[in-house]
């Protein structure tokens, strides 16, 4: 075989493997990436770009339902002085900025040191005096007790069952007597809507992932008996390829408040979202309130 025709061959074979690499189905949770999207310094700055935009529901939810959800956060639970709130993955203090103004005792914790920047800075100018810490809220400690513990805009499912347990279980150790836990996730009617797919874009989300030109692969999976979706980002640069994963557990109102009984906790009610509306079987997502026993 001529030297040229054998050199296509093993590029055509490289290039097959790697694209059954790129179109694999990985066991549920058996790969994390939590740290690509809010510690690189491209993407960082663009998911906080996100979160700062007040009109829409990436990041973040969009502001207009923030300060409502706000509002009947303090109002719900009662905040004021001497309140103790810690928000776990506050991002840059959307929501503890605005609960730091009802004269509670705010503590936001996450990993992303862009995030933790802006939030300080933003509480600086407000004169706010907030707590603030640049950490993994699984590893994060502290001798502190808290009244009310927020976990927004679904991170929740972003974690496998072992994770989620020492969550809640550090939910429960770090609340004081009779302290909430408020959080947020998707239901199997977000589940049901999402199809498995495989699409392919040069630049893929407009230039998201990096400065430079790249090749953006993504793999939709679902997993019908655990209920849980992947979306799976191959990313191509010349320099590098990368691989992203957005895990997404999916729940019923009785596995999440199975999962916060087994925790120790109480449940409290089962809502709509985080501003309060009355629960809808319909609707995409759920709220639970959970309750520390005294």
């Amino acid at each position: 075989m001529a030297p040229i025709a054998k050199a296509a061959i093993e590029k055509g074979t490289v290039m097959f493997e790697r694209l059954e690499e790129i179109n694999s189905r990985p066991e549920p949770f058996s790969v994390y990436t939590s740290d690509a999207l809010w510690t690189d310094e491209h993407t960082s700055a663009r998911m906080l770009s996100y979160h700062l935009d007040p009109e829409v529901d990436l990041s973040s939810r969009n502001h207009a339902f923030i300060d409502r959800s706000a509002d009947w956060i303090a109002s719900r639970f009662g905040l004021g002085e001497g309140v103790h709130v810690a928000d776990f993955g506050c991002g840059p203090g959307l929501y503890t900025t605005r609960l730091a103004r009802t004269g509670a005792q705010v503590t936001g914790i996450d990993f992303s040191e862009r995030s933790i920047a802006h939030a300080r800075e933003t509480a600086r100018e407000a004169r706010l005096s907030i707590n603030y810490l640049v950490a993994d809220y699984l590893e994060f400690e502290t001798d502190a007790r808290f009244d009310l513990i927020l976990m927004i805009m679904c991170d929740f499912c972003a974690l496998d069952s072992s994770r989620r347990t020492t969550l809640l279980e550090k939910f429960h150790r770090l609340l004081a007597p009779g302290g909430a836990a408020l959080l947020d996730a998707y239901t199997l009617n977000a589940f049901a809507k999402r199809k498995e797919s495989a699409t392919y874009e040069k630049n893929q989300l407009s230039g998201f992932w990096s400065a430079s030109p790249y090749y953006g692969f993504v793999n939709t999976f679902k997993y019908d008996a655990e209920k849980v979706l992947l979306d799976k980002y191959t990313l191509v640069e010349e320099a590098r390829t990368r691989t992203v994963y957005n895990w997404l557990q999916c729940f019923t109102p009785e596995s999440l408040g199975s999962e916060m009984r087994q925790a120790g906790f109480t449940v409290e009610a089962i809502l709509a979202d985080v501003a309060g509306d009355d629960y809808d079987p319909a609707a995409d997502e759920l709220a639970i309130i959970a309750r520390k026993l005294l």
